[in-house]
């Protein structure tokens, strides 16, 4: 068993449609969005308070709850891509790749083009070795985030263009890779560096200087929450072993 390293389910919520009415002309909105602007105000204010409940049911792992409570708003209003996107984390957390990709398809022809979801769906293709489709995906994300300079969209923009490394790998593109591998060096803000350079030691079969060069990254970045992502897209992709045992693969020449 893998874990999954990260699902984003932050989007621009429904209830936003509200301000956004102020500034645009209502025609400009989402399809979506228009839909929801016309509930009456009491059925929007209960979509709101149902699905914050749901996001907060699913930030404390109870998942059952959360796809109880996300039913409920669906109830009210189910053409909602944090909604489609939300139960999509649910089912991901029960390993039901399958459904969970409905779910982040349902919310990607909702709302096209969004980094969170194209980001979801990027993750499953990983997690299920469709490695074309990761590339695909992933690639999109990355164009998408990569010149923010928030520190929290950097660690994310380094942790895509990692899996978009090791997809690339998967596909045989080993130059690409080794290129990519070399975009940053050692005053770079995350683990990307030393992970990098695992990766295509890992991939060349030089098992030792791998395990030193996340070593040393592990040293610098000494933060669980922050390292984690990155342990876990390596016992994804193969590389090291996870707690449940049988994870590994093989290298990337697969």
């Amino acid at each position: 068993m893998k874990p999954i390293s990260l699902l984003l389910c932050c989007l621009l919520p429904v209830a936003a449609v509200k301000g956004q009415e102020a500034e645009k002309p209502k025609a400009e909105l989402p399809a979506f969005a228009q839909e929801f602007s016309n509930l009456p105000k009491e059925k929007r204010d209960e979509y709101q308070l149902k699905f914050a409940e749901a996001q907060r049911l699913f930030a404390q792992k109870r998942v059952f709850e959360t796809i109880s409570k996300a039913n409920e708003a669906a109830a009210i209003f189910k053409n909602s891509p944090e909604l489609q996107n939300l139960l999509g984390a649910c089912q991901v957390e029960f390993r039901d790749f399958d459904k969970a990709m409905e779910h982040f398809k349902a919310a990607d022809k909702l709302m096209p083009g969004d980094p969170s979801i194209l980001f979801n769906m990027a993750e499953l293709n990983f997690v299920t070795k469709d490695w074309a489709a990761a590339e695909t995906n992933l690639g999109k994300v990355l164009s998408m985030i990569e010149k923010s300079t928030k520190p929290e969209d950097v660690q994310v923009s380094r942790l895509v263009e990692f899996k978009l490394l090791l997809a690339k790998l998967k596909l045989g593109k080993k130059d690409e890779a080794a290129k990519m591998a070399k975009k940053y060096d050692y005053l770079d803000d995350s683990p990307f560096p030393y992970y990098a350079e695992a990766a295509i030691a890992f991939a060349e079969g030089r098992d030792m200087d791998a395990e030193s060069a996340m070593a040393r990254g592990s040293r610098i970045f000494r933060d669980p929450a922050l390292i984690s992502s990155w342990q876990d897209t390596m016992i994804e992709f193969g590389y090291i072993k996870g707690f449940f045992g049988g994870d590994a693969e093989g290298t990337a020449s697969e």
